[in-house]
């Protein structure tokens, strides 16, 4: 009986034991496998760690040279609108100071800023420079560069500015072909001692550069005066003006115009055919102009050089380009020649240009506004 107990208690004893081991066995389990798990997050953790790490050193580095880049593309901008906005003002001041015409100025105010002496013909400038605001409503000006070819940029000017297209018997003659016609068909050989304004040039070429100076006007006043935008047009000519090589061609061609009708008026005399205007009359009567090579020699060919043109030349100047040109001579305040047409006859078609003197010698262009 006690042997019989003593078995059973030993049995339970193995099965208890088993039971533990067994526990054991799956205690050991779980724990392996949860030291397994923790393990695999741990390295996972780490090598998440690492990759960040990597990306975080690239990140910044890409940030960086981004930042840099991002700088000198500042500093680049920046210097770029400093020397663009040097190079335009240097071209602007360059184009003002080669500007032949300037823009235009209040005229009260340019009356006081060169006539600001108390002295008798300081006064009697101003007043005349008033009855000009006041009377004629010419409430502004635009100077013209003083020198011999003040009167003609003056006119030439004002005809590019205004569109105004060639005279009518421009238009029928090719007038490239004007120092052939003179030298050839006319016998004028004497053409070759025609001088170049400031140039002084004469000589055996004066043929070939009359023709280029031709070829300048005939171009450009044929560009001007087909365009018909205001402001382009207004461009065109500040362009014109301000390059003073072509401008001395374009005077040139003007001078050797007038001889040419200077030429063709003294042969009308000459052959007694149709009559003609009364200012080849008195060109004509003059002692240094008694025919067209004496009107070369003591007159045109000192135009810009060492005169300007005088009121006889003036008028001719009107008369072939078939404009009128009134002139407001403010040293001649408060007489009958305060105001003067050139030529005193007109067609009533032509077109009317302004000028505006203190002395005779240079001009300036008056701008009206009511």
């Amino acid at each position: 009986m006690q042997r019989r107990h003593d078995r059973k208690a030993s049995k339970n004893r193995d099965q208890f034991t088993e039971q533990e081991k067994q526990s054991r066995i799956n205690h050991s389990k779980r724990s392996v496998g949860k030291h397994e798990v923790q393990s695999w997050t741990t390295a996972t953790k780490r090598s998440l760690c690492l990759m960040w790490q990597k990306v975080k050193v690239q990140l910044m580095l890409r940030m960086s040279f981004l930042v840099t880049i991002f700088w000198y593309c500042r500093r680049l901008y920046s210097f770029l609108a400093q020397l663009l906005k040097w190079w335009s003002n240097y071209l602007q001041r360059k184009l003002i100071r080669n500007l032949s015409v300037l823009t235009e100025v209040d005229l009260l105010g340019y009356s006081a800023r060169e006539w600001k002496r108390e002295t008798k013909p300081a006064k009697h400038m101003r007043e005349a420079y008033e009855e000009l605001f006041w009377s004629y409503h010419i409430k502004y000006l635009r100077q013209v560069r003083r020198d011999n070819y003040c009167v003609l940029r003056a006119v030439l000017f004002q005809i590019f500015s205004q569109g105004i297209p060639f005279p009518s018997w421009m238009k029928e003659r090719d007038i490239l072909k004007l120092p052939e016609k003179l030298l050839y068909s006319q016998g004028c050989n004497w053409i070759q001692q025609y001088s170049f304004g400031p140039e002084r040039y004469m000589g055996p070429n004066a043929f070939g550069k009359l023709r280029k100076c031709m070829e300048t006007l005939k171009t450009n006043w044929t560009e001007i005066s087909a365009t018909k935008d205001h402001e382009e047009r207004g461009n065109l000519c500040n362009t014109l003006f301000s390059d003073e090589s072509k401008e001395h061609k374009l005077y040139e061609a003007i001078k050797f115009i007038m001889l040419y009708e200077v030429v063709e008026a003294y042969e009308q005399i000459k052959n007694r055919e149709e009559p003609i205007h009364n200012l080849f009359s008195l060109l004509f009567a003059r002692d240094s102009s008694s025919d067209p090579l004496s009107f070369m020699m003591n007159h045109l060919n000192s135009i810009g050089d060492s005169i300007c043109l005088d009121q006889v030349e003036l008028s001719l100047l009107g008369y072939l380009l078939e404009v009128k040109i009134r002139v407001y001579r403010l040293h001649r305040f408060n007489t009958e020649e305060f105001q003067v047409n050139y030529p005193d006859e007109y067609r009533r078609e032509w077109n009317e240009i302004y000028l505006l003197t203190e002395d005779d010698r240079y001009y300036h262009i008056p701008l009206f506004r009511t």
